[in-house]
């Protein structure tokens, strides 16, 4: 599957919004991106704060645009809250889930852990980032995997959070549940994404 691998920096001034978790290194966070700088910025309408929406969550997770409406499209089949529905399957997702129990810093970085077949599924070996992880499915890492720098000193830390949907022990992980809104810290206007694919 496609994904974006041009400048990261620009993405993240464009929403204001540190979207792959560069802390510190990232740069003019409130200065959007482009030529004009501050000047460049214009009052928003109801359709730019929707699109501007989708494309955040869109980048958050690291989607391309196809990908992202099939993720749309499934959550409008099922019953329930279509936002809702949208959010819990972009975090069921095995690069996110990767991410959330603390096996990487970014999201980026463990869909390189999986993309490289660093991680186990229930013991098999799972190279496709947006693979479906499922209630008491075990996700661990590689013997190879743990002795990675940032791997390593990330399951040193005990104090990592890690969402209710989901439980760890040393590089062993387990999906005990399905993950709710309540779950996802970051700022995301759900009904907004609804809406700009409603039109």
């Amino acid at each position: 599957m496609a994904r974006y691998t041009g400048p990261k920096d620009r993405l993240s001034r464009r929403e204001g919004f540190d979207l792959f978790g560069k802390g510190s290194r990232l740069t003019r966070l409130t200065v959007p991106p482009g030529m004009h700088g501050p000047r460049g910025v214009r009052k928003g309408s109801q359709y730019g704060r929707q699109l501007r929406e989708k494309q955040k969550v869109k980048r958050l997770y690291g989607l391309m645009e196809r990908q992202f409406k099939r993720y749309i499209d499934q959550a409008l089949k099922k019953k329930g809250n279509t936002g809702e529905m949208l959010l819990s399957l972009l975090e069921r997702r095995l690069d996110n889930a990767v991410y959330r129990l603390g096996f990487a810093p970014t999201r980026p970085a463990a869909r390189q852990l999986v993309s490289h077949r660093h991680v186990l599924v229930d013991g098999q070996k799972v190279n496709i980032s947006s693979y479906k992880v499922s209630q008491g499915e075990t996700i661990s890492l590689t013997k190879t995997a743990m002795e990675i720098s940032p791997v390593k000193k990330l399951l040193e830390n005990e104090e990592s959070k890690i969402p209710s949907w989901l439980e760890r022990r040393a590089a062993v992980g387990k999906v005990v549940g399905l993950p709710k809104r309540d779950d996802i810290t970051e700022p995301i206007s759900e009904q907004d994404i609804v809406e700009f694919y409603s039109r």
